[in-house]
């Protein structure tokens, strides 16, 4: 740090230990969690550091300064890596026809506790997917007393699960399910599904997720009222969580004689091992065909993917759209696929 003011000194320390902790986000993905859990709390800050490693990588770089590198290393390693978070596209989102259409939403109970302020709310998502017109709609957080004809389609799968305050969830196809089935992640509220799916005389399955809640929704005070200790612990396991449920699946669907779809609420993002071990060879919709941030929810004001739609290669991912509407505390994502 040779020729560098006091100030400047000061600024490269912590430019080093920012570099350092995005170099850790990096390794997350490849780290085992049952020993090293805490870490996973990195993957939901990979925006947040890349940001404030690329702010280091222009202010030395405008003082024409050799400290440039460090910034600029980690971040070419991290998007090599990790891959990027954002998607530069001119693609139009327009979907056709003859393109089968999956949306997946985390609903929140359709707003029946409150959350936003506005009474409508089961309306304007209904009037929201008639506009849209998926062909399979994955619902997250129903609630127990979602009616099956909510929406005009002809098959659905909604299994009321009486005991364990169970996080209900629920598909809506315009294509006969032939089979439909929970997938129960043991000890936890949340759970998986799936849903065999007659389509142009061909069979696809479809995995509606929702992983394990890290239970800190911003707004209810969860974060103001445990200490930093605490609070660690319990992320710890819930990231536990999670990676036993993410392994639950991808052993689940390398067992699927089908083409094969997953999509849902993964509460960990693309940086993370539970988005690595479910997603395998699989395409993300966002990467193949999304554009800009991609953000389906704010997390403590910043925003993250954690709901994601994924196919394998057996078909051709056509579209991918990224919705504003705030009508939960999720938004929803739609992508297109034609059959190879």
């Amino acid at each position: 740090m040779k020729g560098l003011s006091f100030f400047n000194k000061i600024v490269f320390f912590f430019n080093i230990i920012f570099a350092f902790v995005l170099l850790l986000a990096c390794a997350v993905p490849y780290l085992s969690l049952e020993l090293f859990p805490f870490l996973s709390i990195l993957s939901l800050g990979v925006p947040v550091l890349v940001v404030v490693n690329t702010l280091f990588f222009l202010y030395w770089l405008l003082g024409l300064k050799k400290q440039a590198f460090t910034s600029l290393f980690v971040l070419i390693f991290g998007y090599f890596v990790l891959g990027t978070f954002i998607k530069l596209s001119s693609e139009s989102t327009d979907f056709k026809e003859d393109e089968l259409k999956v949306m997946t939403y985390n609903v929140r109970r359709f707003n029946s506790n409150r959350d936003i302020d506005n009474d409508s709310i089961p309306q304007e998502i209904e009037k929201l997917i008639k506009q849209e017109n998926p062909d399979i709609i994955s619902f997250q957080e129903v609630g127990y007393d979602m009616e099956a004809n909510y929406l005009n389609y002809p098959y659905h799968f909604l299994k009321r699960i009486p005991t364990g305050d169970k996080i209900h969830m629920g598909i809506f196809s315009k294509y006969p399910i032939i089979k439909a089935e929970i997938i129960n992640f043991p000890k936890s509220v949340n759970n998986g599904s799936y849903a065999d799916i007659l389509y142009k005389g061909d069979t696809l399955r479809l995995y509606n997720l929702h992983m394990q809640s890290l239970g800190i929704t911003p707004g209810t005070g969860v974060l103001r009222s445990q200490s930093s200790e605490r609070l660690l612990r319990r992320m710890t396991s819930k990231f536990k969580k999670q990676q036993k449920q993410a392994q639950i699946i991808a052993e689940h669907k390398a067992k699927s004689p089908y083409r094969t779809l997953v999509c849902g609420d993964f509460n960990n993002t693309q940086f993370s091992s539970v988005y690595h071990t479910i997603i395998g060879e699989m395409q993300d919709t966002f990467i193949e065909k999304g554009a800009g941030y991609g953000r389906t929810y704010n997390f403590l004001m910043i925003p993250i993917r954690i709901d994601f739609i994924m196919a394998d290669s057996s078909f051709e991912v056509t579209g991918h759209k990224n919705f504003d509407e705030k009508f939960s505390d999720h938004f929803p994502v739609m992508a297109s696929f034609r059959l190879k």
